[in-house]
């Protein structure tokens, strides 16, 4: 979740979109799937967008609720250095 949070720049899980409130993952995997990495982003930051898709996966991927879904963190290093591929993650509200 601190990832996830790092990301956004945010400390409150509940955010406000489109009129309804959402816990942060939920957000962070919509704009995800919509492609719209850059509205996880506060205002003017520059970023390499490879490098923000990486971290929300990961990022996602560690916020599972099942435990043997979540990768190790030997794992989760060699997926933020780029050393293996990250498959897509599932959507936090299936779980």
């Amino acid at each position: 979740m601190v990832l996830l949070e790092i990301i956004c720049c945010r400390r409150n899980l509940n955010l406000n979109l489109f009129e309804e409130e959402v816990v942060l993952e939920e957000w962070v995997y919509h704009c995800f799937e919509a492609t719209e990495l850059g509205k996880l982003l506060a205002g003017d930051e520059v970023v390499e967008e490879k490098q923000l898709e990486r971290m929300v996966k990961v990022g996602l991927w560690c916020v599972l609720d099942e435990p043997t879904l979540r990768p190790s963190m030997k794992k989760v290093l060699l997926m933020l250095e780029g050393t293996v591929d990250i498959p897509i993650p599932p959507s936090p509200t299936l779980f």
